[in-house]
């Protein structure tokens, strides 16, 4: 029974992934605040901290060192991560407006989404130059680059606009790692050339005349053609126009000048600055909504305003966390003042550094040596996270509800059973009313009508395809929770060449206030009828009823021709077998309820899962397909055992074929597997050469229960390769030969991997 205790009464929910953000996280982590539910919207999950972006394009961190990765930070602090991206506020309705799902309320909001690039309104600027903000977008582009130098015998002249510490920073970087990987290849610089250009009359204006000297020198002594006083105009393919017409040509060109903000922000209602960004009080609270707050590069502290730079937004972090936490509870937010001098420390590429405060600078290894130290010192606080021991929630702060909230609080611990545990009628009215099968002439009453069943009628000369799926979530993203499950039923429809009819919808929501069981649901079910749209099944009813957790399952009705039913026993020796998506979902996911699997591997596995079956199974079926299965919870042995009893036949899978999802094979090897992998397990009677293979690092993959998992089907040999090019085609970008069927033998098992 859940106790009134764990009930949601208000959300936090938190746009972007900045550095006040992961602070907030780690402190919500540290002292959850009872009744209150976090999310965080954010578009990249993994995100970077600004501090170690010139060390990573210098070559001297890896990908994870210089990347904070939100999801398990999230499930530290008890958050649920969307991965998605704001667009707009509805600030009266207290919703987010998100790019790829429905909106997300709110009761208080922050954000911490960084700055976009400012191109000042320069023509050609936008199409023609990499910027660096967001810096997610500029490392994927970074990659592009540096293979393209590499790739290609030259001329390169790479420009940098923007002479401040970024762009001198940015700049020393890129020299040094290219001229390092091309001196790998046996190659010199002497076709790269470097260019900083800025529109002051010097380079470094915000810092005193020691470290612009210092870099002065630098420049010159590494080659680097310097321009100032030089206002770009216009950008042109392969060129930069300079005010007053000079042309600097120029390959690449990476945009480092000052911040922009995104212009919803403005056109949300929020009071914002000449630049768009968040105009905040010194609480941190915007200066026209009380219950939005900014920090980092997005916001503007009318009293206290400061330079862009990540910095400040470390420093914000503990303030916030402390004001969100008091606005939550009913009490006022106290003001923060930010200091006014900070330490700089710029890198110069090649493991050096120059230090700056009060006027004062220093330079050398030992300077890099002690950013570094301070770097990863910051980094190890979100990246290597405790274990925390379960305690018992501490009682709900009374300022977090009125009287009347806290009556229905304490009347969740008292549950009733039986029909009683149904989701009140008003409830699931409102949740529904914007649900939109798709239309159906087969369908005589449907959701929207008040009857007690559906009536569905079958056309002539079709028979009824059955199937039933239900499980529990096992993603705090109910919006994509409702994807999968939906796309999960439906596979065992199109796996027996069915077309989907209609379905029946049976969920189980948490106990909780009506306002937030009413959002689970409308979140979770427009998830769903978005794949059953897709996939022309019309949802005709269902059932919702309380329960400890969240779950969902559908009974989906198919039709299909009586002669063109495909089952699982056509499989023919001479066949050869094709797996349509990767495996690894389920020892990823048990890695992840443990915190060990990255953001970014669980984001892949998550796209196989909302990935239809429907049209591979279409493209198997028109390549001559002769038994086909979907991959699920028996994972690929089990499933492949229950086709070679229908079909009497042998086959043989190549292990090394086996298409396998990121992460997937780290996971196994830490020894992280499903809970149901030992049932799975049982089946390895079934393999003829099992002593040959139990030390092979894809052995335990093979019993791996998928959840939303592709097809496997046999079909001729000779169509195999059309097949493949067909379904790679059509999206399926991991599908693969794994095998072949042969003929049956007098081994009892049926399976021999190889």
């Amino acid at each position: 029974m859940k106790s009134g205790q764990d009930a949601i009464v208000k959300d936090l929910v938190l746009v972007g992934g900045g550095h006040s953000h992961v602070i907030l996280l780690k402190k919500f982590a540290m002292l959850p605040l009872p009744g209150v539910r976090l999310t965080v919207i954010a578009r990249d999950v993994h995100t970077p901290y600004s501090g170690m972006l010139p060390g990573y394009l210098a070559g001297h961190y890896q990908f994870d060192e210089a990347h904070i990765d939100l999801r398990p930070l999230c499930q530290f602090a008890g958050a649920r991560l969307y991965h998605d991206e704001a667009i707009m506020l509805d600030l009266e309705a207290k919703q987010v407006v998100c790019k790829g799902r429905p909106a997300v309320p709110y009761d208080v909001l922050s954000l911490n989404i960084g700055s976009t690039p400012d191109f000042n309104g320069i023509s050609g600027a936008e199409e023609f130059t990499t910027p660096v903000k967001p810096i997610n977008n500029f490392v994927d582009r970074w990659r592009l680059l540096v293979a393209r130098v590499l790739d290609s015998p030259g001329p390169h002249r790479i420009g940098v606009v923007g002479a401040g510490a970024g762009g001198t920073e940015l700049l020393l970087a890129a020299q040094y790692r290219l001229g390092n990987l091309l001196a790998r290849r046996g190659q010199g610089t002497e076709r790269l050339e470097f260019h900083l250009i800025s529109k002051s009359e010097t380079i470094l204006p915000n810092f005193g005349p020691g470290v612009r000297r210092h870099f002065e020198r630098l420049l010159a002594a590494r080659g680097v053609h310097v321009h100032c006083g030089a206002e770009a105009a216009k950008v042109e393919p392969g060129a930069i126009i300079i005010a007053g017409g000079k042309a600097i040509e120029l390959d690449e060109i990476l945009w480092v000048t000052a911040a922009g903000a995104p212009p919803w922000l403005r056109q949300s209602g929020l009071d914002v600055d000449e630049a768009g960004f968040v105009l905040v009080r010194d609480t941190l609270q915007s200066t026209s909504h009380g219950d939005v707050f900014a920090a980092g590069d997005i916001a503007t502290v009318v009293n206290h305003p400061r330079p862009k730079a990540g910095v400040f937004a470390v420093r914000q972090g503990p303030p916030l966390t402390e004001n969100l936490r008091r606005v939550l509870v009913g009490r006022p937010a106290r003001k923060f003042s930010p200091q006014r001098a900070f330490l700089v420390l710029i890198s110069t590429g090649d493991k050096r550094a120059v230090a700056a405060k009060w006027g004062f600078s220093a330079e050398g290894q030992w300077v890099w040596k002690w950013k570094d130290w301070i770097d990863r010192r910051f980094m190890r606080k979100f990246n290597e996270l405790p274990k925390m021991a379960a305690e018992e929630a501490p009682p709900l702060d009374p300022g977090l509800a009125d009287q009347a909230t806290l009556k229905d609080i304490s009347a969740i611990a008292m549950r009733c059973g039986g029909c009683g545990a149904k989701v009140g009628a008003n409830v699931l009215t409102r949740a529904l009313a914007d649900l939109e099968p798709v239309a159906n002439t087969d369908v005589l009453v449907g959701l929207h009508a008040p009857d007690d069943a559906a009536v569905v009628q079958i056309p002539d000369g079709k028979v009824m395809v059955h199937t039933v799926d239900y499980f529990r979530a096992f993603i705090d993203d109910a919006y994509v929770f409702g994807q999968v499950a939906a796309n999960h039923a439906l596979s065992d429809i199109f796996a027996m060449g069915a077309e989907a009819q209609s379905a029946l919808a049976i969920a189980t929501v948490p106990y909780g206030l009506e306002a937030k069981v009413e959002t689970t649901i409308r979140e979770m079910m427009t998830g769903a009828i978005d794949i059953l749209n897709e996939a022309g099944a019309t949802l005709v009813g269902g059932h919702t009823s309380e329960g400890p957790e969240l779950a969902l399952g559908f009974s989906i009705n198919g039709l299909a021709d009586r002669d063109a039913i495909l089952r699982k026993g056509g499989m023919a020796a001479g066949e050869v077998l094709i797996l349509t998506k990767a495996l690894g979902t389920g020892t990823l996911f048990a890695a992840d309820m443990q915190m060990k699997a990255k953001g970014r591997w669980i984001e892949e596995a998550l796209k196989s899962m909302v990935q239809s079956n429907r049209a591979a199974a279409r493209c198997l079926f028109d390549h001559g397909a002769s038994a086909c299965t979907d991959i699920t919870g028996f994972g690929l042995l089990g499933h492949m055992v229950e086709m070679t009893k229908a079909s009497g036949v042998d086959v043989e899978i190549d292990f090394d074929s086996l298409p396998i999802l990121d992460g997937a094979e780290e996971t196994v090897r830490l020894g992280i597997l499903s809970s149901l992998q030992p049932a799975n397990v049982r089946l390895r009677r079934a393999i003829r050469n099992l002593a040959e293979v139990q030390g092979h690092q894809r052995y335990p993959l093979v019993f791996d229960p998928q959840t939303s998992g592709g097809l496997l089907a046999s079909l001729p040999a000779a169509r195999a390769e059309a097949c493949l090019r067909a379904l790679r085609d059509l999206g399926y970008a991991r599908a693969v030969l794994i095998g072949r069927v042969t003929a049956p033998s007098d081994h009892l098992e049926p399976v021999t991997l190889i």
